[in-house]
């Protein structure tokens, strides 16, 4: 048998749960906190337990539980920016395809409930495959820290 070594998942499995939220804690530092980018009213940051390579979740600032909280300008200003970060996946890794989703409240799936997000996920024909089944385990082929850095190249504006 072989070993995949996935020592970036301890840090999930042993973590305490935080009494405050993810998404509302002031960053450390981008990159540290892995802030792809953050408009007036929404934040683009990378899963840093991912689903899949490129995994990003983008949350509203305010710290709400459901979407019908959000005012008219702050959902329009979400959408935008799940557009905007599905266009860096599309530039960054070119993925065959996406899935994009909410789970509001922990019935549904959420992981953290308290505060709105949508996942979006990069998918690729043939991605999955007997590890998930057979082993309960995820590849994931690309460290957080080298991606991070190609999604903040790639949203730099172009020189004309």
């Amino acid at each position: 048998m072989k070993s995949l070594w996935a020592p970036w998942r301890i840090k999930y499995l042993t973590a305490k749960k935080q009494a405050k939220c993810i998404f509302c804690q002031k960053p450390r530092s981008k990159k540290r906190d892995y802030i792809v980018f953050k408009t007036r009213y929404s934040v683009c940051r990378m899963n840093i337990f991912p689903y899949n390579n490129g995994h990003l979740m983008i949350s509203p600032v305010k710290h709400v539980r459901e979407i019908s909280a959000l005012n008219d300008t702050e959902i329009l200003d979400l959408i935008k920016a799940l557009n905007k970060a599905k266009k860096l996946l599309a530039k960054v890794l070119k993925p065959h395809g996406y899935n994009i989703g909410m789970n509001i409240s922990k019935s549904a799936g959420a992981g953290i409930a308290g505060h709105l997000h949508i996942h979006i996920v990069p998918r690729w024909r043939g991605d999955t495959n007997f590890m998930p089944v057979l082993a309960d385990t995820k590849i994931i082929s690309q460290s957080l820290g080298e991606l991070y850095g190609l999604l903040k190249k790639s949203d730099k504006p172009e020189a004309d």
